[in-house]
């Protein structure tokens, strides 16, 4: 009995071994034949949520950084004369002529120095910066990657846009260019690098993506930023935004106050407009109508008949103006100019001043109960006009500057919430209003002279306050720039 239940278990232990080597089998085959055998194996299957291209075949930077590097420059500048250096914050908030009241003499001043970068655009030694990195120097010296030192002159430069245009070494050197690319084609979402000298870091490289586009941020009407998350430090202002290929699609240029990772570059596309017109002219024309606008609000557009409430309002026309040469009427709300459309006044704004006066554009236009096309030639804003028109080789005035009265237009242009004041339209270069940072654009309210301060309401005002300076006369204004306002100091002189 015991020999029988042995061959038994025996035999039982031998079947339930052939059983399991023949479903291992079985499992064997499946999985060679592609079968998934399980959950795990099915997730390894599955194909990256990034493709490996992003952002580049190695998982490095490393070959488009090398590729720019060499086109990058670090910008040294000196400015000299008094009402520049080495002022204290008291001096920059009263003014030098109340700092002399309470606190004695000036020091001696020594030159201010500040960094900036940039990015050669020309083998002949072409590049391309911010306007505010350069615009007060006396001299510039800019240094490459491989630690060489060149002299650099200015072009041009146009504060509007905020962009300079310099030269190398007189145009006598051969550098290593960079390709300026298609801003337009950038997307949000894509990788790109910024490069530059931040805090005198020479060729610092950080990355990040493309956060927005055509952001505005109060700098003006032609705004239209790039914004991107990688870093931008003091000492970046001017050096290029790039993209994965290598091409300039930005120049870095201003930063959120306490905002990390925020920064903002000036598309690629308008870059290029603007150099090329100030290398070729050493100045920038602007596109102007004549035309006052307003915002389309929802109430006004229903008032006028408009679908939606996209586009600009014609409140005024500037007689003998391009539009009052085209036949455009007040009341009429203007929807795309050359192709582009008008969400608002900035973008009017932009699209006609980025326009080559001389050149006719068709402007789309709803009127009653419907939509027409008009073609408007373009004319050239008058302020840009008035400064090519303006005889050259006058003496320098006392004050070096000028100024005119701000008309509606004017008021309605630089987004002011009244005519008072008057609106520098000159600063002489080199001269002691120049250098005490007095800067055209800015708006004149207050004048102070001789213990007597003057409101600016007009240019009589002005006139009244200034007509018998002289030279060694202390001079304190108020001005308003932008949002801001502030006080300038400084002794007239005709430089």
């Amino acid at each position: 009995m015991m020999q029988f239940r042995r061959n038994t278990f025996l035999g039982v232990v031998a079947v339930a071994l052939l059983i399991g080597v023949t479903l291992g089998a079985v499992a064997k085959s499946r999985i060679e034949l592609g079968q998934s055998p399980g959950p795990a194996a099915t997730a390894q299957a599955q194909p990256p949520i990034v493709p490996v291209q992003m952002p580049l075949p190695t998982v490095s930077f490393a070959a488009v950084a090398e590729t720019i590097k060499p086109s990058v420059i670090n910008i040294n500048t000196v400015s000299r004369g008094a009402g520049l250096q080495g002022r204290t914050p008291f001096e920059e908030f009263f003014g030098e002529e109340f700092y002399r009241r309470f606190f004695g003499e000036l020091p001696e001043r020594i030159p201010l120095r500040s960094l900036g970068s940039g990015v050669i655009v020309d083998p002949k030694g072409i590049a391309l910066t911010n306007a505010h990195v350069v615009e007060r120097a006396t001299d510039i010296e800019v240094i490459t990657l491989d630690g060489n030192k060149h002299k650099a002159k200015i072009v041009g430069l146009d504060r509007k846009t905020d962009l300079a245009t310099l030269r190398l070494d007189d145009g006598k050197g051969t550098f290593r260019a960079a390709k300026v690319g298609d801003s337009d084609r950038v997307q949000v979402g894509d990788w790109v690098l910024a490069v530059g000298s931040p805090f005198g870091l020479q060729a610092t490289v950080t990355a990040g993506i493309i956060s927005a586009k055509a952001r505005q941020i109060g700098q003006g009407p032609f705004d239209d930023f790039l914004q991107t998350d990688a870093a931008i430090n003091p000492g970046n202002s001017g050096g290029p935004l790039v993209n994965m290929q290598g091409e300039v699609i930005g120049i870095n240029t201003a930063i959120v106050a306490g905002g990390s990772g925020i920064g903002f570059a000036i598309p690629s596309n308008m870059a290029r407009k603007i150099y090329t017109e100030l290398l070729d002219k050493g100045r920038v024309t602007r596109g102007w109508l004549g035309v006052q606008i307003q915002q389309l609000t929802p109430e006004l557009a229903r008032e006028f008949g408009v679908k939606d409430a996209q586009g600009v309002l014609v409140s005024d026309i500037v007689p003998d103006s391009p539009a009052a040469k085209a036949g455009i009427q007040r009341g009429d709300v203007l929807t795309e100019f050359d192709g582009k459309r008008l969400e608002g006044p900035v973008d009017l704004q932009r699209a006609v001043g980025l326009f080559s006066p001389g050149q006719s554009a068709k402007v789309k236009v709803w009127r009653g109960q419907g939509e027409k096309t008009i073609e408007i030639k373009v004319g050239e804003a008058p302020d840009e006009r008035e400064a090519r028109e303006r005889p050259t080789g006058r003496p320098r005035s006392l004050l070096g500057l000028e100024v005119r009265p701000i008309t509606s237009e004017l008021a309605q242009r630089f987004n002011l919430k009244s005519t008072d004041g008057v609106l520098v339209t000159r600063v002489e270069e080199g001269s002691a209003a120049a250098e005490a940072g007095v800067q055209r654009g800015d708006i004149v309210k207050q004048i102070k002279r001789q213990n007597v301060l003057t409101n600016v309401r007009s240019l009589a005002d002005f006139e009244r306050a200034t007509r018998d300076v002289k030279e060694g006369d202390q001079v304190a204004f108020l001005l308003q720039r932008g949002q801001m306002s502030l006080y300038v100091a400084f002794t007239v002189s005709r430089g």
